[in-house]
């Protein structure tokens, strides 16, 4: 059975996963990768290369996804499949750069969880009955994390490079998958990406937003099923 490599999103860790883990690690091995390490997403991809099976199904979240892109343009024969969720495939505009800035420096004076609170993590859920409780789960991680990967990771993501000609090329099994309520990364993006891919699933999962791993995990799961035995 060919091993599954999860990648969390930014300020997440393989908590974001659990439901996943829990259904496919019965059956498959099923890692979850660490992205906080380098701050440079090419550098973060070489480091999942080499901790990585020989050859994998690989899927990312939101970041994830960004440094699962970068997996794939680096080593296509490695990757089996690629799930692409609430994701992005541009590069940062000089918009979102100029937003991280002040971002970066308040958590450096020690306001993390006032950045996570007020800024990011409330913008990314659908009003469902387990905001709350996904809201909670989302701060712990990233208080866990800290303020250094907050910085590394924000660093990664405002240099990180376009790969529409990435997908484009792809030649493998692919979901593209998110949440119908995701504001961050709407349903036009991942309708690109599921076009530049030949061959790709779309699946909009409802009463989620951009965690829809957490948010509707039954949903995600059954998707994920069918990708995976595709």
């Amino acid at each position: 059975m060919t091993p599954l490599v999860l990648l969390p999103g930014m300020m997440c860790d393989a908590r974001l996963f659990l439901p996943q883990i829990a259904a496919f690690s019965a059956i498959r091995t099923v890692i979850s990768a660490e992205i906080w390490r380098h701050d440079s997403i090419g550098a973060l991809a070489e480091a999942v290369l080499a901790d990585a099976p020989a050859r994998f199904a690989l899927a990312g979240l939101s970041m994830g996804g960004i440094v699962a892109m970068e997996i794939l343009r680096r080593a296509p024969e490695r990757v089996a499949r690629i799930a692409l969720m609430d994701t992005n495939p541009l590069a940062e505009t000089e918009t979102v750069k100029a937003r991280r800035a002040p971002q970066m420096v308040a958590v450096r004076e020690g306001r993390l969880a006032e950045v996570m609170r007020d800024e990011m993590k409330p913008n990314y859920l659908s009003h469902g009955a387990q905001r709350a409780e996904v809201l909670s789960l989302c701060m712990e991680m990233a208080l866990d994390l800290g303020p250094e990967v907050f910085v590394t990771q924000s660093q990664a993501l405002m240099d990180r490079p376009d790969q529409t000609g990435t997908l484009r090329a792809a030649t493998l099994p692919a979901l593209v998958l998110c949440g119908r309520d995701d504001t961050l990364c709407p349903i036009a993006r991942h309708e690109l990406m599921a076009g530049l891919i030949p061959g790709a699933q779309l699946e909009i999962i409802d009463g989620a937003g951009h965690l829809p791993t957490l948010e509707q995990p039954a949903r995600t799961n059954e998707a994920l099923a069918r990708w995976l035995e595709d």
